[in-house]
């Protein structure tokens, strides 16, 4: 009986000595980056590695100037904390590096890995011959090199977007490409437009090894992990300009301006200088309040923005001259008098200075008469409607778009308005249903000021390889492929422009001691009302300056305002003096 129980006892040991035994093959050979969702050798060889990342591996962003957007790189000191252990030249280092070996010491007590050496508590930053004399030293444990930050101050948020770490989401982006563990994907803006390009290939980083109590394991050999590709990450070169962005942000802070924001445009490259959304986006807590939203490329009721393009048109087919008059004592039916705005008959300039609604009702509906399409055409030609970012092929990708969040602009929902007198004469005046975007407003301007085709909005002017050579450039793309407005079209627009501004009772007079000679167009949509029962308004004011020689185009509108003074001309007019005084310091430097 003993024998069986014996017998029977061993072979309960021998089964499960080879169960144990099947376990450690599992986890030592056939499961080792996959048990229960965890790397085992990657985990393994954290728990004995201290690292310092010294590169995300992400592409980045510089302005048109090449000054950084979301990192700048510091010539740094990085110490490795076995020094406190060991006899090395810390005073040949503190010589070099003109910091007292006492301050070296404490830091390095201090630290539980590897860390950047700092000077009233920021990086120290060193210059080209101090890096090269720290690292001709061959000091295990001591090394200079370009260390990545990111930048304390956000710039253009809504324009740039944001990223986060999202594994699903770059998998279904990217099913055959490696991914690093540290991958993070583009989830707004220009980086999710750019993001195959800024997708790292991997970190580099400083590591060593080190036993339970935190000594070198493998004596003191510091690795350089690299992925070792000389073309990336790459730097992708926006047509923002750094110093103006953070200008026109602050502007618009200043004067409280809540829900809205501005677009400026360089009129000559037809490239986005400037933009600025509010309410503001918190990268860290992009969604709280809508703060994600881009404002500046979504569509908005313009208002009388929208009579810009009936002068257009009225004009180029030969329906208005400067000459034609209206009765501007009406309302648009052109029956009812208008007792909030009478101001009797006008000639067209007078007309479009004062913004005159009759005018321009009268003007949209001959124009439908003759060509039912004529308010989208024009809209096009202006490069207003129906987009007005980049878009085009880029390699593999044939409709690649600079701005991935920009909404298609509406003017009619219904084509059987066009039938309908009344809804003619509102959408000739930018209400109803009319909808465009401040970009494409902005492109509008950019257009007349520069008297000739419209072109597509540029905010990344080219991508550069990690050498600095150049990846791929974005040209100057015709935003449709209509026939452009006539020369003396054009000329007759920048008149009617200019008048809204120099005119006794223009919309824009306000603007008329300013530093450059500003045209452009007023513009004052309904929105709704408040719970409270009071109007809410789209504020907007649009245009180009200097008049004569046009190098800018701007647009600001503030929306949904309930009530009272917008600040939209507030915002326009120190935006103006800021640009102004930027010329005349730029010339003054030469």
């Amino acid at each position: 009986m003993w024998k069986k129980r014996t017998i029977a006892m061993l072979a309960l040991i021998q089964v499960g000595l080879l169960l144990l035994v099947g376990r450690l093959a599992q986890l030592q050979l056939i499961d080792t980056e996959s048990f229960a969702n965890h790397n085992l050798i990657a985990e393994s060889v954290a728990q004995r590695t201290q690292e310092l990342m010294i590169d995300d591996g992400r592409g980045s962003f510089v302005d048109r100037n090449g000054k950084p957007l979301t990192k700048r790189y510091v010539p740094s000191l990085v110490l490795f904390p076995f020094l406190s252990t060991m006899k090395w030249p810390i005073e040949q280092v503190a010589r070099i590096v003109g910091v007292a070996e006492e301050d070296i010491r404490r830091q390095l007590e201090r630290a539980e890995g590897p860390f950047v050496l700092e000077q009233g508590g920021e990086p120290l930053a060193l210059s080209a011959n101090q890096m090269k004399q720290i690292n001709d030293l061959r000091i295990p444990g001591v090394f200079a090199v370009n260390k990545q930050y990111s930048l304390e101050t956000v710039y253009a948020p809504h324009v740039l977007g944001f990223t986060r770490p999202d594994r699903e989401l770059l998998r279904a982006r990217y099913p055959k490409r490696p991914l690093p563990p540290q991958a993070e994907a583009g989830i707004q803006g220009l980086e999710k437009a750019f993001d195959e390009f800024l997708l790292a290939d991997g970190e580099t980083k400083l590591l060593y090894h080190v036993d339970a109590e935190g000594r070198p394991l493998f004596g003191l050999d510091v690795k350089y992990s690299d992925p070792g590709n000389p073309f990336y990450p790459v730097t992708v070169q926006t047509t923002l300009d750094r110093d103006i962005q953070q200008e026109m942000e602050q502007i618009v802070d200043r004067y409280g301006l809540k829900k809205g924001g501005l677009v400026l445009l360089d009129v000559d490259a037809n490239s986005v200088l400037a933009m600025v959304s509010r309410p503001n986006m918190d990268p860290r807590d992009p969604y709280k309040n809508r703060g994600a939203e881009n404002q500046m490329v979504l569509p908005q009721i313009p208002g009388s923005i929208f009579k810009t393009v009936i002068a257009a048109a009225a004009l180029d087919k030969g329906l208005a001259s400067f000459g034609t008059t209206f009765d501007c004592s009406k309302k648009i039916d052109g029956v009812t008098r208008d007792e909030e705005h009478d101001y009797g008959t006008l000639d067209f300039v007078d007309s479009f200075a004062v913004s005159c609604n009759n005018a321009f009702a009268t003007l949209g509906k001959e124009l439908i008469k003759r060509d039912s399409d004529a308010f989208e055409t024009y809209a096009e030609k202006l490069g207003l409607y129906p987009t007005a970012g980049w878009e085009g092929a880029v390699y593999h990708e044939d409709e690649f778009r600079q701005f991935p969040e920009e909404r298609k602009g509406t003017i009619w929902h219904d084509r059987r308005d066009k039938r309908v007198p009344l809804a003619v004469a509102q959408t000739a005046i930018g209400q109803k249903d009319v909808r465009v975007s401040p970009l494409g407003v902005a492109n509008m301007m950019a257009t007349i000021a520069r008297g000739g085709p419209a072109f597509k909005v540029r905010a990344v002017d080219k991508v550069l390889y990690k050498n600095g050579t150049t990846l791929f450039s974005f040209s100057r793309e015709p935003a449709t492929d209509k026939e452009p407005l006539a020369p003396e079209t054009v000329q007759q627009l920048r008149r009617l422009l200019r008048s809204v501004v120099m005119e006794k009772e223009g919309t824009g007079r306000r603007f008329r001691s300013l530093p450059y000679a500003v045209a452009g167009k007023s513009g004052t949509a309904e929105t709704g009302k408040t719970d409270g029962g009071s109007e809410l308004i789209n504020k907007w004011f649009a245009g180009y300056f200097p008049a004569d020689r046009p190098k800018y185009a701007l647009v600001v509108v503030e929306l949904d305002r309930p009530g009272g003074l917008a600040v939209t001309n507030d915002v326009f007019a120190a935006a103006v003096e800021a640009l102004y005084a930027y010329d005349r310091d730029k010339n003054e430097r030469g």
